[in-house]
């Protein structure tokens, strides 16, 4: 009788398994752990690389191709073992948060590990970042997979799932922005001849060199954070939806009929753009040190990056159930597309900066950041929604084919990003060893005379501007989930789980 007074009480358009603050905010603790490690080894392990331990660009960029190669590997099989793996009592993904949590933490110290204090031998320095760089990709890829399908059984309310969405973009966005906003604090010190700090002979600004020893302490901190915010995310987080153990996924049919998915192939490209841009934007540190000899602009462009974020996250659920998310990504990053291509174009015109900075012949640092504060205004959407997007697709991958395998769809997706990332960082790499840049030699004035300032600017504008071209282009044409076809997948999805409840009651 209670219980069905209960039901009577109940909201009758109230979803059956609806979360609160408790879930979302435990979604968005975790989603912080996993960017603290990955922002500090997106942002930084390179210039650790090419700064700390004196590797050549182009090598360091050899190294990251060949390793993600691995991960054409590594990411199916990731995806085919938490598929096969039955559920425990603490459910099929949430416990991955606390079993890949400590070797991942550690694995992100040993990559900043000073090394070259030990040995001077190029060989062995490059052949200790293949291994430790390896061994965080597999870790990542262990936590990144079960968490992303975590979402999926969290709960299958679709207004649950945009809330989940935004609070991942929360949590990436605050763990991101400590690590961005810190670091550049932490990380440099002064360039010093003689005892004395040495000062760019255009900017005026003090020289600045990455230290070795407090990349190391700042990466042990990260490390030891994740840790601690992977095991809050495992506490306060609960499955839902039923989930089970699938020892006969047949991986060939599964990622063959991925790839006939139109929605899928379109996430899967745009993933690859965004992850590349995300990690791309990592190059920015080369620019604040070396164009405009100017470090704490880090902390400025993180702000321009995040701040439309941070204003819009509150409304973004509601626009999203509003208007719909590819409605709202398609019409808003047409603004990051044309801001990125006015800057491409300016920032390489030298007859432009003489006209409006005429005295150091740079072009100003406020026309960047603005410039990416209206990037950052027109890319907040796909950011915010980029997750709930995935969710959509794993649904609509249901609706269509009968099958439903979040961890294939995480998985596949999950190594789309890192294809993204493996050509930002190898092609950015290349185009740093084409600029000529020596990690012996820093400061705007210092390398001008062979344009090397300049050929990093150059290379800051043009491949962002070819990536959010790209990225709405995606959005906009390409992805065909409205609104208005997603309504009858969402119902066909419930009906689907309120009849296998119904079935398991009875039984």
């Amino acid at each position: 009788m209670a219980k069905e007074k209960k039901q009577k009480e109940a909201p009758v358009n109230e979803h059956p398994n609806k979360i609160g603050v408790k879930d979302a905010a435990g979604y968005t603790i975790a989603e912080a752990a996993n960017m603290f490690n990955l922002t500090y080894i997106s942002s930084y392990l390179k210039m650790f690389m090419t700064d700390v331990l004196g590797i050549a660009p182009a090598k360091a960029g050899v190294m990251f191709m060949i390793t993600r190669i691995w991960d054409c590997i590594n990411d199916p099989l990731w995806g085919a073992l938490v598929a096969k793996r039955a559920p425990s009592k603490d459910g099929k993904f949430r416990p991955y948060l606390k079993w890949v949590a400590f070797p991942l933490g550690i694995s992100t110290i040993l990559c900043f590990l000073p090394y070259h204090q030990f040995t001077q031998s190029q060989g062995l320095l490059l052949g200790i970042c293949y291994i430790t760089y390896c061994l965080y990709g597999m870790m990542y890829t262990g936590m990144n997979i079960p968490f992303g399908s975590l979402a999926s059984v969290i709960t299958d309310d679709p207004n649950g799932r945009n809330l989940l969405s935004t609070f991942r973009s929360i949590g990436s966005g605050v763990g991101g922005a400590v690590v961005s906003l810190l670091a550049p604090f932490f990380i440099y010190s002064a360039k010093m001849e003689n005892g004395t700090a040495v000062i760019d002979k255009v900017t005026n600004e003090v020289v600045k060199v990455t230290d070795g020893n407090k990349m190391f302490i700042f990466g042990l901190v990260m490390g030891i954070l994740s840790i601690v915010f992977y095991l809050v995310g495992f506490k306060t987080t609960k499955e839902r939806v039923p989930s089970e153990a699938d020892p006969k996924v047949d991986l060939k049919k599964t990622y063959l009929g991925l790839l006939k998915s139109r929605p899928f192939v379109t996430v899967a490209l745009a993933g690859v753009l965004i992850s590349g841009q995300l990690q791309f934007n990592s190059f920015n540190t080369y620019l604040y040190k070396n164009y405009f000899t100017n470090t704490s602009l880090g902390v400025l462009g993180t702000v321009c990056n995040y701040l439309p974020m941070v204003c819009l996250v509150l409304f973004t659920p509601k626009l999203s159930a509003k208007f719909g998310k590819k409605e709202l990504c398609g019409k808003f990053s047409i603004i990051a597309a044309i801001t990125s291509v006015v800057l491409a174009i300016l920032a390489n015109n030298q007859s432009f900066i003489d006209m409006i900075n005429p005295e150091k012949g740079i072009f100003p640092a406020w026309m960047f950041m603005l410039a990416l504060l209206l990037i950052g205004f027109g890319y907040t959407f796909v950011s915010l929604t980029c997750w709930a997007v995935v969710m959509d697709v794993i649904d609509y991958q249901e609706y269509t084919t009968g099958i439903r395998s979040e961890s294939a769809v995480y998985a596949v997706y999950t190594f789309s990003r890192k294809l993204g990332q493996t050509i930002a960082d190898t092609a950015g790499l290349f185009l740093l060893q084409w600029a000529k840049y020596d990690s012996t030699t820093a400061g705007n004035g210092f390398i001008t005379e062979n344009g090397t300032s300049k050929k990093i600017m150059l290379i800051c504008t043009i491949i962002p501007a070819v990536v959010y071209t790209g990225v709405w282009l995606l959005m906009r044409f390409g992805y065909p989930l409205t609104k208005e076809r997603l309504e009858p997948i969402y119902a066909f999805v419930r009906e689907k789980r309120e009849a296998a409840a119904e079935e398991a009651s009875q039984a």
